[in-house]
């Protein structure tokens, strides 16, 4: 008896086609069915039979010796193909895979077939064609209309049939064939005589229904061998299933095969009946949860509305178009942002897969698992924001294992703004949202160890080895000891140092010094040993305190804000290495012998003042040859506010040092970018200081035409930086009149309204819970 084979063409992640598919092995009882996907994948469908792999799943594929080589096959609930492995195991029946293996398209010969993404004129979905034919400006319409909402019938083969006739026009005119198409077709026949050979003699083939046509008619075994002759060699490849999620089968995230609406195709595939109630009943809840009025009237109008507009239309059921038309008018009331939220959670949606442990995966993977389930930390889809306190063990652990992830370039999880203010160490805020692709970036990171923190410690060391800047260094030691790597910082210490002392570049190291001193306040809560650090920041400080005066002169406005920006950080690191480096000497003198620290106290305190010491050289490097021989206006402004702050200057002699620089001998443009640099730490100087404000006014008012046009853009970005309250505050004071002279008089009392001011009289008693006392005129009046 000669085999049957059925072709049953499918639109991958189409509900519509599932549900044929599902009909179609049910009523013609196949004895083998074949998939379109790689063959690698054959071991893996027996875990489809079991609880515990759970759609949204994928296949991944990578080369065993370059894992950044990889490649997905997605699979919903509603996915065709997964319907089938369904059926198939549940029958005890052969299930292969028969696509090209993906251990060629990982190493496609330059200029080859798989090299090439050329694909004639057709769009990259045929259903875009024919519905274009059909008269359809909606590819996604003209679908639902002619699949979707059409249920199964008696025969079951039928739809595929009409598919394929369509498919067999386009084809027949030659559009969309690629090299590359033809080449897996090619191989597809070759595994369909393969399952012949096996014996079967009732072949179900699910694949795309673009290739229906072209394993339709076979050609001679010849001429696909001749076409397959032109593969490049294959590489070696590794195969196992991960979670995958709705959000990454949508066709927004680049996935070629995706589709516009993944949950509403859930909804579509798992309802019975009519869908349109129900999936609106869901969006009632949805926005009830946030807040927004909506009723069961509201469902119910909004469902009579969906229907009226599928009628008007000319559709034979309500599609999403008309359902989303209906969510807009009647529960959203007309609101695109209430709207939107029904789009990502339920058109998108956030349904994350399981796979179960015996899927094969890399040591990295299992130890990642493991370390998830201890900590309590399931991986899930949807954002999800977690505060944690350091002092309590097991959240120091999740902060470690998010802080290795990180190092490895799994940002499962990203530091976030905490709803709860603190300032202290012990607490750390994220925001979680696991990502499928990071399957793959665990599979990279597998070349660093086997677990975790082995990966993480190997990472840092080869990170710090090939580092260029000494700040990515300084970056990396915080970076260690966040993550708990105790074992890999000396390493990276060591490369520190030997960098730093090959420096000498002053921006470098004053860019370095802020993380490396940032790494002391974490000895409190995590435990780490301070002395190496204190040491190399305080050597570090010092370079910068020597070199930083000299380094700012002759620089242009670009470089000049960089390095006020250096100059902000730098001096915030020393005043918390001033305060930081006393606890760590004083840890390392507990532990050590009682020789004086050379990086103790005293001698951060030392510090402290020789870097005042140099903010004092830098505000005075006036510019007194020309711009290139002083230090630009925007950094000695700065210096001089950071010394007035610290109370290492006082108001007086600020005000004289902005006399001097509003000068009539100095330019315009060097005092605006002094006012500037001034006038970064806060406004409200020039609230509680009138003379300040007072010597401001009048420099601004004596400045000609033709400069203040220069001087505006520094000025108006200048004062665009001061808090809102202070900016009215002195605009008001500006606009009360001359500045130096006094407020003006008040009313005397006897002008005041005083029946109006005694009307209040009883309802601020009340508030106060006294006996009101009114005059007795005011009481007359009353009476």
């Amino acid at each position: 008896m000669t085999p049957e084979v059925a072709l049953l063409g499918i639109r991958h992640h189409g509900p519509g086609s599932a549900r044929a598919v599902a009909a179609a092995l049910d009523r013609w009882q196949p004895d083998a069915v074949l998939i379109e996907g790689p063959p690698e994948a054959d071991d893996l469908v027996h875990l489809a039979a079991g609880k515990d792999l759970v759609p949204p799943v994928a296949l991944l594929a990578h080369a065993v010796d370059d894992p950044a080589k990889a490649a997905f096959w997605p699979y919903a609930e509603f996915s065709p193909e997964w319907v089938a492995i369904r059926h198939a195991v549940a029958h005890g029946l052969p299930v292969r895979f028969i696509d090209l293996p993906a251990g060629y398209g990982f190493a496609p010969a330059p200029g080859s077939a798989l090299d090439s993404d050329e694909a004639g004129d057709l769009p990259a979905d045929p259903v875009a064609l024919l519905a274009e034919a059909a008269g359809y400006d909606d590819p996604e319409r003209w679908w639902e209309d002619v699949v979707e909402h059409r249920a199964p019938g008696d025969d079951a083969l039928a739809p595929f049939a009409a598919v394929a006739e369509a498919m067999g026009a386009l084809r027949a005119e030659g559009l969309g064939e690629s090299r590359r198409d033809l080449l897996r077709e090619a191989y597809m026949r070759g595994r369909i005589r393969a399952a012949r050979r096996a014996g079967h003699r009732r072949i179900a083939v699910v694949c795309g229904a673009f290739h229906v046509p072209a394993l339709a008619t076979m050609p001679t075994v010849a001429h696909d061998r001749a076409l397959l002759a032109e593969l490049p060699k294959k590489v070696r490849t590794d195969i196992t299933w991960v979670p995958w999620t709705h959000r990454r089968l949508s066709r927004a995230t680049g996935y070629g095969a995706g589709v516009r609406s993944p949950g509403w195709y859930h909804h579509l595939f798992t309802t019975d009946g009519d869908p349109v109630p129900r999936w609106l009943t869901r969006a009632a809840e949805l926005l009830r949860a946030e807040d927004h009025p909506v009723s069961s009237a509201h469902v119910i109008e909004a469902v009579r509305l969906a229907e009226t507009l599928a009628v008007l239309r000319g559709r034979p059921l309500a599609g999403l178009t008309e359902t989303l038309d209906a969510v807009r008018a009647v529960l959203c009331e007309g609101s695109d942002v209430a709207l939107e939220l029904v789009r990502d959670r339920l058109v998108v949606g956030d349904a994350l897969g399981e796979v179960p442990d015996a899927a094969p995966a890399v040591p990295l993977q299992r130890d990642l698992a493991r370390l998830q389930r201890s900590l309590r930390l399931k991986p899930e889809a949807a954002p999800k924001d977690v505060d944690l306190d350091l002092r309590k063990e097991n959240d120091a652990a999740r902060s470690r294992l998010l802080h290795r992830l990180r190092l490895l370039g799994v940002d499962w999880g990203v530091p976030a703004r905490s709803a709860v203010n603190s300032t202290g160490t012990f607490r750390e805020s994220w925001r979680l949202c696991w990502q499928p692709e990071f399957a793959v970036r665990i599979a990279e990171a597998a070349q660093w160890g086997t677990t975790v923190e082995e990966a993480a410690g190997n990472k840092a060391v080869g990170t710090a080895r090939a580092a260029v800047e000494l700040a990515e260094l300084t970056g990396l030691v915080e970076t260690c000891l966040l993550a708990g790597l105790s074992g890999a910082l000396p390493a990276v210490m060591r490369v520190l140092a030997d960098r730093a002392a090959l420096d000498t570049d002053v921006a470098h190291l004053a860019g370095a010094l802020p993380a490396l001193v940032r790494a002391l306040r974490y000895g409190d809560v995590r435990g780490t040993d301070h002395g190496a650090l204190a040491g190399a920041a305080a050597g570090l400080a010092e370079r910068v305190r020597v070199g930083f005066p000299s380094a700012c002169v002759g620089l242009d406005a670009e470089s000049a804000a960089a390095m006020r920006g250096r100059l902000d950080e730098v001096h915030g690191a020393i005043g918390l290495l001033t305060s930081a480096g006393p606890r760590a000497a004083a840890a390392d003198a507990d532990d050590a012998d009682p020789a004086p620290h050379p990086d103790g106290p005293d001698a951060l305190a030392d510090l402290a003042d020789r870097w005042a010491a140099a903010l004092r050289s830098l505000a005075a490097r006036e510019p007194s040859g020309g711009p290139a021989t002083g230090a630009p206006g925007l950094l000695r402004g700065r210096a001089v506010r950071l010394l007035l702050d610290d109370g290492r200057l006082d108001a007086e002699e600020a005000g004289r040092r902005l006399r001097l620089v509003l000068s009539v001998a100095n330019a315009p443009a060097d005092g605006a970018g002094w006012i500037e640099g001034f006038l970064a730490g806060g406004g409200a100087l020039l609230v509680h200081d009138p003379g300040l404000l007072a010597l401001l006014d009048e420099w601004l008012t004596g400045v000609s035409g033709e400069v203040f046009t220069d001087v505006l853009p520094l000025l108006r970005r200048t004062f665009a930086g001061l808090e809102a309250g202070v900016r009215t505050t002195i605009g008001g004071r500006v606009a009360a009149g001359p500045l130096g002279e006094p407020p003006a008089h008040r009313a005397p009392a006897d002008e005041l309204d005083r029946a109006r001011a005694d009307a209040a009289v009883p309802v601020v008693a009340l508030l106060l819970g006294v006996r009101p006392r009114i005059p007795r005129q005011a009481a007359g009046r009353n009476t």
